[in-house]
């Protein structure tokens, strides 16, 4: 999908900084995971993670990168931002596939307050759009 880790990198943060949630699509993996707040156990598969990313970028405010460290196909993100107005400082660790696109992320967020901030949130919404996604499955006979 990139030519160089350098080039995904390029790109997701323009999609974050755009909060471009179609590009954002397009960088996940089949079956990427992600192990974030407010959510212990990983939550995984490309529709899924898009969700709750897309809820993370809407909901995070003023979210901004400050470093950036790469070891292979590995990349780690610090990032600010804040939540109804709790700053919060995090790491994204971010795991590449062999054509670069994102497999596996995990998010490493503080302090605490900011993090049940950002699930108080993020929770009703995500638990709205897995019944409704189990409703349409069964519906179809999926």
């Amino acid at each position: 999908m990139f030519a160089s880790v350098a080039d995904f990198s390029s790109e997701w943060h323009r999609l974050v900084a755009q909060k471009d949630l179609e590009a954002l699509r397009q960088v996940l993996h089949e079956n990427a995971s992600i192990g974030a707040p407010p959510y212990w156990n990983r939550i995984e598969g490309r529709d899924l993670v898009h969700h709750l990313l897309g809820l993370v970028v809407a909901t995070i405010d003023e979210f901004t990168y400050q470093r950036e460290w790469e070891r292979g196909h590995e990349l780690a993100l610090e990032f600010t931002g804040s939540v109804n107005g709790q700053e919060l400082q995090g790491i994204d660790l971010i795991t590449l596939d062999a054509e670069l696109r994102l497999a596996k992320l995990d998010v490493l967020m503080r302090p605490v307050n900011a993090v049940i901030e950002l699930r108080s949130v993020i929770a009703p919404q995500m638990a709205e759009f897995l019944v409704a996604r189990s409703q349409a499955n069964a519906a179809s006979g999926a």
